[in-house]
């Protein structure tokens, strides 16, 4: 069966790209410091050099989904990794932070593996396979996240934070090989070329559970990474001391991860036998009832362990959302649609931490968690309904 063969070679790319991806980005304040950026001005330059491709690539998404439906999917992979590889391996000849952050543009250029890998294996899986696919890709993508960190973190103690970089470099060109060498370019629908990257939002924008999709994806990962730069301090609120802390930070991180990467398949087969978007309306309520109750943990163990019960129902947000715009999008468009995932999921990456930042300064970290529990349950209760009303209408 070529489309198993497909689903895990892609996989193993997607995994072995977002390990490129996390073995640096949690070390890029740190590389500052190595440039020369004193402590008054690090945390500008930090926020300056995340945001930035999260920016550029947001913007730039739906351009390439464009160019993935016009010119091949399986194409645009293997031009978003090899330019990836250059960004990476050049990012460690930088010797200031204005060509970090001049990298950090370009890295926002180069993005568009895994929205074009989605892209793939919604064009070659069965239909009646789809969910428990896009879960095994989401897991694969957060088995990449879990590991990326701690190989990163080795490195740069071990080698250097360059040799992180040129390291990041090498992983994803062999992720880049196999693609290559193993999966086929599905279809290129001659209709997919049509139109305008312009027409493409107007497009979704009339595709009313497109849009919902991507406005979803919008918040829930706007909530997760709003309260990522969060937790740290949070943790050391309750320990009452930074020492230690970023230990059991990285922990408390890599168990939501092992959590995701552990339920995400799980998730994807529910929403395929009892609808996507009923999945995702119970995971939000049952995430956001465990994630305002991490106000009320006052130990790190109880916090740690809210955490991993959080990622299990954050795990059923990803793929099922991926699912229902499947669904819902014809084949000729089907890389535009990733294109736009790409871009909700970028600009919320970019709002999280800003909004985060700015309100937990006036209210504090914890009602941070309160806040973002609310709004999931919010959300979540708005899908059931809808869900409910459209069984009603149709019986």
């Amino acid at each position: 069966m070529i489309w198993k063969r497909t689903l895990v070679v892609l996989g193993i790319g997607v995994a072995l790209s977002g390990a490129s991806y996390t073995m640096i980005v949690p070390f890029l304040p740190l590389y500052l410091v190595d440039l020369g950026v004193g402590e008054a001005n690090l945390k500008i330059w930090s926020g300056a050099v995340f945001a930035v491709s999260f920016l550029v690539s947001g913007v730039l998404s739906p351009y390439w989904g464009r160019q993935a439906d016009k010119a091949g999917k399986r194409r645009m992979m293997i031009r978003s990794g090899l330019s990836l590889a250059a960004v990476y391996f050049v990012t460690s000849l930088v010797r200031s932070p204005e060509e970090l952050l001049a990298m950090r543009v370009l890295l926002g250029v180069a993005v568009g593996f895994v929205p074009s890998a989605m892209a793939i294996v919604a064009s070659v899986v069965p239909q009646e396979k789809i969910g428990f696919s896009l879960g095994f890709m989401q897991a694969a993508n957060l088995i990449g996240t879990i590991l990326g960190p701690a190989a990163g973190g080795a490195l740069a103690h071990l080698l250097g934070i360059r040799v992180s970089f040129e390291v990041a470099a090498v992983v994803i060109l062999i992720a880049t090989a196999g693609i290559w060498l193993l999966v086929p370019e599905p279809p290129v629908v001659p209709a997919g070329a049509a139109g305008s990257v312009a027409g493409d939002l107007r497009a979704a924008m009339a595709n009313p559970l497109l849009r919902r999709m991507l406005a979803v994806l919008f918040l829930v990962q706007m909530v997760a990474i709003m309260l990522q730069p969060l937790i740290t301090l949070y943790i050391a609120e309750m320990k009452g001391t930074f020492e230690g802390t970023s230990l059991a930070a990285g922990a408390i991180f890599s168990l939501a991860g092992l959590a995701g990467a552990m339920a995400s398949p799980a998730w994807g087969n529910a929403g395929q036998k009892r609808g996507f978007i009923k999945m995702i309306g119970v995971a939000m309520i049952g995430g956001g009832i465990v994630l305002a109750g991490q106000y009320f943990s006052h130990d790190v163990i109880r916090f740690a362990a809210l955490h991993f019960v959080f990622g299990l129902f954050l795990a059923g947000t990803y793929p099922n959302i991926n699912s229902a715009i499947v669904t819902c999008t014809d084949e000729s468009f089907r890389g535009r649609a990733f294109g736009l995932v790409m871009s909700a999921n970028q600009l919320g990456s970019m709002t999280g931490p800003l909004l985060g930042g700015a309100i937990s300064t006036i209210t504090g970290i914890g009602t941070m968690f309160v806040a973002g529990g609310l709004l999931f349950v919010a959300l979540g209760a708005i899908l059931l309904w809808r869900c409910a009303r459209a069984t009603a209408q149709s019986a």
